[in-house]
């Protein structure tokens, strides 16, 4: 019925008019009064009854012509469908198009009812008077009930797009800035390679006559870096977005050896860490970095999240050309969840931070509950010397 509300009320119509027409038939049969001809009988009962079918999408033409057509289906006495129509009619009105449109239609309708009754003369003009205030107050009452309740649905739905849309718009911005804490950390990194190269080329030109073999290991050097600085630099300018951290202070950044110190840090606030490595070799200073943040952030979150007396557990290990990195706890932490829904929360800053520094080497990032209870982050990040 919300989805196709033409289909919900063409079915009422449909049964409105059937009811009109058995009616007729049955009158007919039974010889109680003199009726039309079905040939002016069957018409305007269809047209008593069609106009309802559009009272949602059109609701105060649907109402008027209603309106006129009951005038006529009423003086026949076709059946019931002019009462339930005007009926229908001063509902819809107040529903979809507000208590104005409703008190005008209202006035339509009480000053169409009353030029019936005037020149119907009827015996029972009290009743009729009764009757026809009870259904427009009993159907203004429903449409103002309905009516609220719409406005408040519209509301409420409107709210949590907004809520959405604020949602996103923070996802977005905090991976903008997740990417330039990035490009500034990788712009560390190019600016370390390059004042290796210099240095290195300063002393191979000094030892180019004197010491070849220092000048040729020097040059080696160099290359080497040139090549690790040229790669790190296209994923700089792959993340960098803007300027805006022109004039932010440059610090030395860390990498997979300051692990154990960070491990130390944790186990100082509380927080007991295994740590576990195993020869990680000569990783690219950008891959190095990006894993001690994963671990770094993965450990913070559990100090934050993961409750009392819960451990947690730092594995690094590295696999040919695959750095692998399992961070675990015991704790409590669970991802909040929407009301209603099994649909989880895409997670914070930190979360969107790992995930994006993953994916900035080319790596995968899985993180979520785990059945046992904990919270594992698993990493997988390439190890790709640029030639």
């Amino acid at each position: 019925m919300r989805a196709h509300p033409m289909a919900g009320d063409t079915v009422l119509a449909v049964l409105l008019g059937l009811v009109d027409m058995l009616l007729f038939v049955a009158d007919g049969l039974a010889e109680i009064a003199e009726l039309p001809p079905w040939y002016i009988a069957v018409p305007v009962n269809i047209a008593m009854v069609v106009p309802l079918v559009f009272r949602r999408k059109s609701p105060l033409w649907s109402a008027y012509v209603v309106l006129v057509i009951s005038v006529v289906h009423a003086t026949l006495q076709l059946g019931v469908s002019s009462v339930a129509g005007l009926a229908m009619s001063i509902y819809s009105v107040v529903v979809y198009a507000g208590r104005r449109q409703g008190l005008i239609f209202v006035g339509a309708v009480v000053v169409s009812s009353a030029v019936q009754l005037a020149l119907e003369q009827t015996d029972e003009l009290f009743i009729s008077v009764l009757f026809l205030a009870f259904g427009i107050a009993l159907c203004w009452t429903l449409g103002e009930f309905v009516g609220a309740r719409r406005a408040y649905d519209v509301e409420v739905e409107a709210r949590l797009h907004l809520l959405e849309t604020e949602r996103d718009q923070a996802t977005r911005i905090a991976v903008a800035e997740e990417r330039g804490r990035i490009a500034r950390e990788l712009h560390d990194v190019v600016a370390h390679a390059v004042s290796v190269m210099v240095v290195q080329a300063d002393g191979a030109s000094y030892a180019l006559e004197s010491n070849p073999d220092l000048a040729r290991r020097a040059l080696q050097t160099i290359s080497e870096t040139g090549r690790g600085a040229l790669g790190e630099l296209r994923r700089l300018l792959d993340v960098l977005r803007s300027d805006d951290a022109d004039g932010e202070p440059r610090v030395p950044q860390p990498d997979v050896h300051a692990l154990a110190e960070l491990a130390e840090r944790m186990r100082t606030a509380g927080v007991p860490v295994e740590l576990e490595t195993n020869e990680l070799g000569d990783l690219p200073a950008g891959v190095s970095l990006g894993i001690y943040r994963i671990v770094q952030e993965s450990l913070t979150n559990t100090l934050k999240h993961a409750g009392r007396g819960a451990t947690a557990s730092v594995r690094v290990h590295r696999t040919g050309d695959l750095v692998e990195v399992l961070v675990s706890d015991d704790g409590a932490g669970r991802v909040p969840q929407l009301a209603g829904s099994s649909q989880r929360l895409p997670g914070g800053n930190g979360l969107i931070g790992m995930r994006e520094r993953a994916h900035v080497y080319g790596g995968t990032l899985d993180v979520g509950p785990a059945p046992s209870g904990g919270w594992p982050v698993r990493a997988a990040l390439p190890v790709r010397l640029d030639k």
